[in-house]
């Protein structure tokens, strides 16, 4: 058994959890250049119930350079649990007879914990519903240390869809660890969760909402911009009320800090002008690669 079991929510790190994953991420950097096999032998088995992209293949990607296998399914209709009706606790139980550790996205809210409560190997949230995202909040973590050299002290604004955005609502949560400032930006409809804030604000943040991009981006450190979750609408017609809404232009560049960065958890639609990409603002895709070494520490420290 690694220093950690489960990885379900971010609120199960402490503040030296946190800094534990973080630090050894970067020790990470110079394992995944040489690709030391510290995980030979080890299985990980990748459940996504949902899309991927950065997820699923970061997670691979992580666990090949550890020197580990990987097997699962990314398409849910070629299993069992798709297509015929099996249940996600006889598919935990059957999984975990295969794999070391199980990586698992689904589309409910606390599926993840589920999860956890039927395997007797350890299991990492992938993205839960609505909910969670546990590991892109600890890799967003990661991207902001390495590129502003401390998290304490920036001020940060989560932007875009901070109701159906369930990396804003790992990150956010994670940041009542650390002192920051924080400017909650969405439209009304899509505000963050009032649980959230509260939270925020029981750990000492200072915490400004507004409804506008511009009021937001101003005085951050930190622009974290999200797209609006289409999928998570429960009526279409909610989503057509807000699409197109909170797009950061080229033009909004102007009102930025000089040393301002731009992140991004991904996909984007229509919320990031595609010329932002090549200025020194933009660090989304720099995000993308502290993934693999950020989810390499911690199926290390799972596993090890």
């Amino acid at each position: 058994m690694g220093v950690l079991h489960n990885l379900i929510s971010i609120q199960d790190l402490t503040r030296e959890h946190i800094d534990m994953i973080l630090d050894r991420a970067t020790e990470m950097e110079e394992v995944a250049a040489l690709r030391r096999k510290i995980l030979d032998g080890k299985i990980m088995a990748c459940l996504f119930f949902e899309p991927s992209t950065r997820t699923r293949l970061s997670f691979e990607s992580a666990m090949l350079r550890l020197g580990g296998s990987v097997l699962g399914f990314a398409d849910v209709g070629v299993s069992s649990a798709g297509g015929k009706g099996e249940t996600l606790a006889d598919t935990i139980r059957t999984v975990e007879r295969y794999a070391d550790v199980i990586v698992i996205r689904h589309p409910l809210d606390g599926s993840a914990r589920v999860a956890a409560e039927f395997a007797n190997c350890p299991v990492i949230n992938a993205g839960s519903g609505a909910e969670e995202h546990p590991t892109q909040a600890l890799l967003d973590l990661y991207s902001i240390r390495k590129m502003k050299g401390s998290i304490d002290g920036l001020h940060i604004a989560l932007c875009g869809d901070l109701k159906y955005g369930r990396t804003v609502h790992s990150l956010a949560m994670a940041l009542t660890e650390y002192n920051v400032e924080i400017t909650l930006a969405a439209p009304e409809q899509l505000a963050m969760k009032p649980s959230i804030i509260a939270e925020l604000k029981r750990a000492g943040l200072s915490v400004r909402v507004v409804n506008d991009l511009d009021g937001a981006i101003r005085q951050a450190d930190v622009i974290y911009m999200t797209r609006i979750q289409r999928e998570r609408f429960p009526d279409i017609r909610e989503y057509d009320a807000v699409k197109g809404r909170f797009r950061l232009k080229y033009e909004d560049l102007e009102l930025l800090k000089e040393n301002a960065i731009i992140l991004h958890p991904l996909p984007r639609v229509d919320e990031l002008d595609p010329r932002i990409d090549t200025t020194p603002h933009a660090k989304y895709f720099d995000q993308v690669e502290a993934g693999v070494v950020t989810r390499m520490a911690i199926l290390d420290l799972i596993l090890s």
